[in-house]
């Protein structure tokens, strides 16, 4: 089997755009229903004003969530029969909700599109971009929220064959040559162990690389690791942000805010609300060993509205500068 095979399979499997009893047809239907007033543009926590056209310079964060909160999110996604993914697919929509994205957040999720055992081995691009659009208005306890997650995520799923591409020249979203369409935000999950070369006599290892390059706003790339019985080994939060839009410092506090978010005993809480959810906890460290100034600030302001406050100071800061310029 070729990849050209692949390609007429797939053709013949949409079937006739003009035929409405065609897969490519019903799809359509689906993702203009599931669409329809998708936000153009999200808000998000920016230091810089977007420019009129997008510079594709980008850089990336790290953090971790430790064994123990991936093990127990593992046990919630089970009980509400979600996958991890979706778990921490509700964190990450909680999280820009929190950050003034508003309660509409659309999330584009890349898919491997290797279903079938026959394309397993094949060598080509079988990646296809969902869109995953969160509803977390009505501040619902996070188990509503997965609970939500799970339906959509659902759905999208049964209806992932149609190419994004094909989708964004149906659905006609607003252009800009300053962001992706219909999605700025994307989440990616990697479950799969690292490849690693059978060499007689030489041991390899898998070593990053630095991005310099930014397709998106933000690109969330969490890696599920196993520890050496098996079992949950904890979550790498990979973050790659526009430099366009975001400093470093910036980056790193929405990275460290999300596996907080994760980490806060408020999330194995099935009666807590999205609202309660830590952001930040007090004296933790940012990428550039800079301790975070919390234990300035009043004692009367809650961690996580500190937390705000300090972006919305380096947003103010970093806007104030470009008028000067």
């Amino acid at each position: 089997m070729q990849y050209a095979d692949y390609a007429r399979w797939q053709r013949e499997l949409l079937g006739a755009k003009g035929d409405p009893d065609s897969l490519i047809a019903t799809e359509l239907a689906h993702w203009r229903e599931a669409l329809a007033g998708l936000p153009e543009e999200l808000e998000l926590p920016a230091d810089f004003p977007r420019p009129a056209r997008a510079g594709g310079r980008g850089g990336s964060v790290a953090r971790a969530v430790p064994a123990g909160t991936h093990a127990r999110l593992a046990e919630l996604a089970q009980r509400s029969g979600a996958s991890l993914f979706m778990t921490v697919q509700a964190g990450l929509a909680a999280l820009l909700t929190r950050l003034g994205a508003g309660s509409d957040i659309p999330l584009g999720s890349p898919v491997a599109g290797r279903t079938d055992d026959a394309v397993r081995d094949l060598v080509g691009c079988f990646v296809n971009t969902l869109v995953l659009r969160t509803d977390t208005a009505g501040d619902p306890t996070f188990t509503e929220l997965l609970a939500r997650v799970r339906e959509t995520d659902l759905t999208a799923y049964a209806h992932a064959e149609l190419p994004f591409e094909h989708l964004v020249d149906e659905l006609k979203p607003a252009r800009s040559l300053a962001r992706q369409p219909l999605v700025q935000v994307v989440l990616a999950f990697q479950n799969a162990a690292d490849p690693l070369p059978g060499l007689e006599g030489v041991t390899a290892s898998v070593e990053p690389v630095p991005s310099t390059t930014a397709k998106f706003d933000l690109s969330f790339e969490v890696t599920e690791r196993a520890a050496a019985d098996g079992g949950p080994g904890g979550l790498e939060i990979l973050l790659e942000y526009s430099e366009d839009l975001f400093t470093e410092a910036t980056a790193d506090r929405v990275a460290q805010a999300l596996a907080t978010l994760l980490i806060s005993s408020h999330v194995m809480d099935e009666a807590e609300r999205c609202h309660r959810l830590l952001l930040m906890r007090e004296g933790e460290i940012l990428a550039d060993g800079t301790p975070e100034a919390l234990r300035t600030r009043t004692g009367s302001e809650t961690v996580e509205a500190a937390f705000l406050h300090l972006v919305d100071e380096a947003v103010a800061a970093a806007r104030a500068k470009e008028t000067t310029r």
